[in-house]
This record gives C-alpha cells, structure tokens and sequence, in this order.
C-alpha cells in the first residue's frame, strides 16, 4: 500500500484525479462553515449539544452542517432520496424500465431525472427545516435565538440558500466520479464523518477517568477492542466472495484453438456497498422533515417522537429497510439473466450446470443466499450504536452506520487508485508508438 501511495505522484492523470477529489473536499468542508442568512450559529450550537436522537444522525450525514445551520445543511439526502424513488420508480414505471435498458443515453435521461427529484425535494426539505427552526426559536421550542429575521423572509431566503446548497453538493458528487477518484456522493458523506471524529474522540477522552471523567478505564478499553473488532469484520465481510467456477469451451478457428480456459464469476457478499444503510437513514429523517410542515399532525408527531435512534420501534424498522434494500440494490446493480446470456454467448458454462436458463436461476440462488449473509452483516453493524450507548453510555453517535461507511469507502476507493495503477503498469501494450510490451518482473 505504502508503495502505491508513492507511485500516485508519478502518473500525471490519477495525481489530477487525486488532487481534484481533494479540491472539491475541501471546498465542501468550507462551505460547512458558511451560514444560511438571519440564524445564530450559537443558539443553534446549544441546542445540539441539548438534543440527539435524529437531529445527531442527520448532523452526522451533513458533517456537522446542520449544527451549523449551514449552506448545506440539508446535505446529500435530497440527492439519496431522490435517487431511491427514481429507482424504485424503474421497476414498476415501464417507460423508465425501456430507458434504463438503452445504454448510456438512457442512463443520462435517467440522471436528468434524478436532478429534477433533488431540486424538488430540496424545496421540500428545505421548508420542513425553516419551519423546525421557526418552531425551535420560539419560547419553549428549546432553541430560542435560532432565528433572527420574521416570516416569509427568512423561510424563503433559507430554503433558496439551502436548495442551492444542496444542487451544489450534488454536482459536487458527480464531478468527483467523473473526473475524481472514487464515489462522489459516498466520499462527502465520508468526509462529513471523519471530519467529527477528532471532537467525538476528545469528548469521550475527557469524561474518562483519565482526564477526571466518569467513564472508567476498563470500560474505555472495551469500547476500543468493540471499534477495532468492528473494523475488522467490516473488511472481512467487505472483501468477502463467493467464486463460481467458469469453464469455457474449445474452440477451432482455422488453425488456432481458443478458449478452454478455467475462470470464476466472483460475486460479493455485500454487492450493494454502503447503499442500503445511506438509504434507510435518508428514509427515517423524512418524518423530523415533515414535523416541520405539518406540526399540528398527530401521525406526523407520533413517527417523529418513536423513530429515535435508540428506540425498539426504529431499530426493527432499520433493520427491515436495511435488509430490503440490500435485496433491492443487488438487483438493481446485478441481473443474473445477463451473465448467464453472456457466458452462453461466449461459451462459458459452469460445471454440472445447464447453460441458459438454469445457469440464471443458479447464479439468482447463490447470490441471494450470500446477500442474506451481507445483510445481516450490515444491520447487525448499524443497531451498534444502541448497545454501546445503552451499556458504555458512550456520549456521542459512535456506529457501525459511521464506522461502515468510513471503511468500505476507504476500501472502494482504494481498490480504484490500485486499479488506476494496474492500468499504467500496462499502457505500453499495443500503444501507438510505444514498445508494445508490458510492466512486469525481471527474471532472476
């Protein structure tokens, strides 16, 4: 790995790709600190350290910008939420259907829809949060001094400043995919949580017994072996496959034979990534959202009173939403029809096993036993925050939601900057005025 790091400076087009990531980062974490007009920062900032639950968890995905009552504030969840719907929305609409299956133009439309869906529910959003804030700054609403200007005013100034924010952050994600390295939506967020891990590390410093705390050494050391466990399962289950093996045919062209080669179709405990925890938490903020709108609304203040991190009633609705969207994502990203088309189209089989159909329902079998596994994995790594909070007391939103999306972005982008790096290792093969040979080891 270390090697690897060295080698980015020496390629001019990953070494952009890097520094440009990096620009767009940076220019998100300053943007954080940039507040929406007529709010106190302050008042806002005692209000958070007063509160938790949902507002801790959506804190968290804006990295802090809510807190704040930052220009993004709303974060990528309009985005997300946005992205959910249209996908949901393929499957049962049949024009979208048709769309999604001609190719890059039809994944541009369907792009180009998902960016109407962020504007439209940023409005929305952005409403809900006016009207929270407007209700918070009240006498007895818990943060009083939030907002500084009346009315219309400030509801329309902050929900123009906080839907810009959040088209910003959107077109933020797509540049760092296409000219950047890695996932432009999963490294903001990963951005926004290692940004708050130095202040939750020294809040839990100082209420250990070390710097006069009530929380006891022994019980320090437990929370950091649970953290180290956690990343270590997270990389297991991560790198986790499961190897169908491959058989292609021989074939006789003229006087060459072809293939006859043995391979395997690697498929991944977790294929959906860190989709389905970003996606069910984007779901359950939906209510504290609407709580704003609707503040008279008895089922409104009802699922915005039990969906708290923490509460039986939310953990089994996480768990559920994190489960089917594991399913859901998996289907979306991977068709086992297709492969089993394309290796019947090549020739490839698998051994014992009818090519065609019975291969689809083979490869369909094996992957939803093993996205079983990857789900349960996930939820059990997300509901971590409930056992640590309730038998350590630990003083902060410490989670396996976090943690998971901490590492298994670290990990996607990573393998991407080793691919790039693969790559190079080859450009000299078949290059236009090149040597036509490739990178490899000397012969001792």
């Amino acid at each position: 790995m270390a090697s690897n790091v060295s080698n980015i400076g020496k390629m001019a087009e990953l070494r952009t790709r890097v520094l440009f990531t990096l620009l767009l980062l940076a220019l998100y974490r300053v943007g954080v600190f940039i507040a929406v007009p007529g709010v106190n920062r302050e008042a806002m900032g005692d209000f958070f350290a007063d509160g938790g639950g949902l507002l801790g968890l959506f804190s968290m995905f804006s990295g802090g910008a809510l807190e704040q009552v930052s220009i993004f504030a709303l974060g990528v969840m309009p985005y997300i939420s946005a992205s959910i719907i249209i996908q949901l929305l393929t499957v049962v609409v049949p024009s979208l259907e048709r769309l999604k299956k001609e190719g890059s133009a039809g994944q541009k439309k369907i792009t180009q829809y998902t960016r109407y869906g962020t504007i439209l529910l940023a409005l929305v959003q952005g409403f809900g949060l006016a009207f929270f804030l407007e209700s918070a700054s009240k006498a007895g609403g818990g943060a009083a001094g939030v907002v500084l200007l009346d009315g219309w005013v400030f509801r329309l100034t902050a929900v123009l400043t906080l839907t810009t924010g959040a088209v910003l952050l959107m077109w933020m994600g797509e540049q760092i995919t296409e000219r950047g390295i890695g996932n432009g939506i999963s490294l903001l967020i990963f951005a926004g949580i290692v940004a708050s891990l130095p202040s939750a590390l020294f809040q839990t410093i100082n209420m250990s017994e070390i710097a006069g705390g009530q929380l006891e050494t022994p019980t320090l050391l437990i929370i950091l072996l649970v953290i180290v466990a956690v990343i270590a399962v997270i990389v297991f289950f991560e790198r986790g496959q499961r190897r169908i093996p491959v058989r292609y045919a021989k074939k006789v062209v003229g006087n060459q034979m072809y293939g006859g080669q043995k391979t395997y179709l690697p498929l991944k405990v977790n294929t959906a990534g860190v989709i389905p925890p970003i996606f069910a938490s984007s779901i359950l903020l939906f209510p504290s959202m609407l709580a704003g709108l609707f503040p008279n609304s008895g089922m409104v203040e009802w699922l915005n009173a039990n969906l708290v991190p923490g509460n039986t009633f939310y953990n089994v609705i996480y768990v559920a939403l994190v489960i089917f969207f594991c399913y859901f994502y998996t289907a979306v990203v991977f068709n086992p029809v297709d492969v089993a088309d394309n290796m019947k189209k090549y020739g490839g089989f698998i051994p014992g096993i009818r090519a065609g159909k019975k291969t689809a329902q083979y490869i369909d079998r094996v992957l939803s036993r093993i996205t079983l596994g990857g789900a349960l994995y996930m939820s059990a790594v997300c509901v971590l925050p409930t056992f640590l909070q309730s038998e350590f007391g630990v003083p902060f939103y410490f989670g396996g939601t976090a943690l998971l999306i901490v590492v298994a972005v670290a990990l996607d982008t990573v393998q991407q900057i080793e691919s790039h790096l693969i790559t190079q290792n080859y450009e000299g093969f078949g290059a236009p005025g090149g040597s036509g040979r490739t990178k490899g080891r000397r012969r001792a």
